[in-house]
């Protein structure tokens, strides 16, 4: 995107608006959202306001037919089309779920526990999870539902743990009548910078009723400069656009006004029109700080390296990145400072040439020192998947090879490694019978291996989620179980119990079994 305007392109008005005191900041509503940095880009009033004339269409400069963005009116979905609660990516062929899953649950229900699941969680669970917000199941029959409750919960569950190409590909497929689905895919696009498409969109589908400043920045990225500068001036005169806004947006459309003046203050929760807006006029807003789904904007190769570790890291403990990509950016290149970041990265690089080396002598005393630095930065589980089968083939001597069977049992060959390892300590033979689905007769060692144990003799649903099950709220059963045993890592054992049953009385007994054996090997206590 150009980030200066060509000298005809800065109409007098630009000016003379820059000089007003806006009369009033846009009123809006709250997002009806979770997601706090949802813009809102589309405005969508009350089912109960009136229908409006729409607006003119964005590619056209003139705005003297009216100052407000017009309104529409908003129903509920139904009829003539696929309702987007039934919208997934992975079909139930793939899935291995019901396609009843939801059953008779409350749409709203489903979506409340979907939106209190949280992002860091075993990595079993996460994947168990993904699979949900990304099936292709039947609404639930809940007569109530207004059929994008439970789509809408999924994305921004798919927002919050950062899987912004998940989330845009079920946004696209969900269409773009919808102002509610519209922004989240508005803003998705702003994130992977794919806002073309959408920019256009809303030149044809004036319906959308967006906001001056996504008809600001859609004309600019159209190349309109004096449109959207007459746009910025009518909006700042009559109080459509807040100050901050109105300030970011003259210093995009006309930087030669504000040269020599000092940066502008960073927003605490940047929208992400505000964070590229910025980005835009050489003023990019840090990600540390901010939602999961802004560390993507790090992870380009015009950033630094360093910030691109980072980002990915904190990607991976939601896995929202894969575990080859975080591998790649460790390996990148030789670390040219220590501490920190560095240090994990050194001893990463370390210990893939003992493996390329096959020292394992090197590997005894580089495996221990890695997995610790890892495991400090809760992204050893990753790792353990990548490089744990071949670690454990190498039979290495001492607490490598002990760490190497457990970095295998972490891995998707979790039950090869078990039928060939050799287990000396009472908690590994646990770990190799859990891993083989055998954990019924093997003495526990500890009051956490007897949570484990026991939730492999049991042979029916929980009694606190029996009910849930027998009511055809399977979905809803799962999910709680999968809170219960996310709560119960940090110290409640019953819930553990409980919830590794329940994922094995309802099928899904590989899910168990894996979060089993992180919930033993993996420190998620804090």
């Amino acid at each position: 995107m150009r980030t200066r305007p060509p000298a005809r392109a800065r109409p007098l008005i630009l000016v003379l608006a820059l000089l007003a005191t806006p009369l009033a900041a846009q009123e809006t509503g709250a997002p009806m959202s979770a997601i706090d940095w949802l813009s809102d880009s589309v405005a969508a009033p009350p089912p109960s306001a009136p229908a409006r004339a729409a607006p003119a269409p964005i590619a056209e400069p003139a705005v003297s037919s009216g100052a407000r963005p017009e309104t529409v009116t908003v129903a509920p979905l139904s009829g003539g089309g696929t309702r987007p609660d039934a919208i997934g990516l992975l079909a139930p062929a793939v899935t291995g779920l019901p396609a009843d899953l939801w059953g008779a649950s409350r749409a709203d229900d489903i979506a409340r526990r979907i939106r209190a699941e949280r992002p860091e969680m075993l990595p079993a669970l996460q994947a168990l999870l993904y699979t949900l917000l990304l099936a292709e199941l039947d609404p639930p029959t809940d007569p109530s539902a207004d059929g994008r409750s439970v789509f809408l919960a999924r994305v921004d569950k798919l927002l919050e743990m950062g899987a912004l190409e998940q989330a845009n590909a079920l946004l696209e497929r969900a269409g773009q009548a919808d102002p509610e689905i519209f922004r989240r895919h508005f803003d998705v696009a702003l994130l992977i910078g794919e806002e073309q498409a959408l920019c256009e969109l809303m030149s044809a589908t004036p319906q959308l009723s967006p906001t001056y400043q996504a008809r600001i920045f859609c004309l600019a990225r159209a190349g309109d400069w004096t449109g959207a500068s007459l746009l910025l001036g009518t909006g700042s005169a009559l109080g459509l656009i807040p100050d901050d806004d109105a300030d970011l947006f003259a210093r995009f459309l006309d930087p030669d006004l504000f040269e020599g003046e000092p940066p502008l203050p960073l927003p605490d929760d940047p929208t992400p029109l505000t964070f590229r807006m910025y980005e835009a006029i050489g003023e990019a807003i840090p990600t540390a700080g901010l939602p999961l789904a802004f560390a993507h904007s790090d992870l380009r190769d015009n950033n630094g390296w360093k910030a691109r570790i980072e980002a990915g890291e904190r990607l991976a403990r939601t896995g929202a990145v894969s575990d080859n990509q975080l591998i790649g950016l460790y390996t990148e290149r030789r670390p040219a400072a220590s501490g920190g970041v560095w240090q994990r990265v050194a001893a990463l690089q370390d210990l893939e040439a003992a493996i390329s080396r096959n020292d394992r002598a090197a590997l005894a005393r580089v495996l221990p020192q890695t997995w610790a630095l890892l495991t400090e930065a809760r992204v050893e589980a990753p790792i353990a998947r990548i490089f744990g089968p071949q670690l454990h083939a190498m039979a290495l001597p001492g607490a490598a090879g002990r760490l190497a069977f457990h970095m295998a049992l972490l891995s998707p060959q979790y039950e090869t490694a078990a039928a060939h390892g050799v287990p000396d300590t009472a908690f590994d033979r646990l770990l190799a019978g859990v891993a083989r689905g055998l954990a019924a007769d093997v003495p526990v060692p500890d009051e956490r291996s007897r949570a484990v144990a026991d939730a492999f003799t049991a042979t029916r649903p929980p009694a606190r989620l029996a009910s849930l099950v027998q009511g055809h709220r399977l979905g809803e059963a799962i999910l709680r179980a999968m809170t219960l045993l996310a709560e119960g890592a940090r110290g409640d054992l019953d819930q553990v119990t409980d919830a590794l049953a329940l994922l094995r009385a309802v099928g899904l007994e590989e899910t168990a079994r894996r979060a089993a054996l992180e919930y033993l090997v993996l420190d998620r206590r804090g």
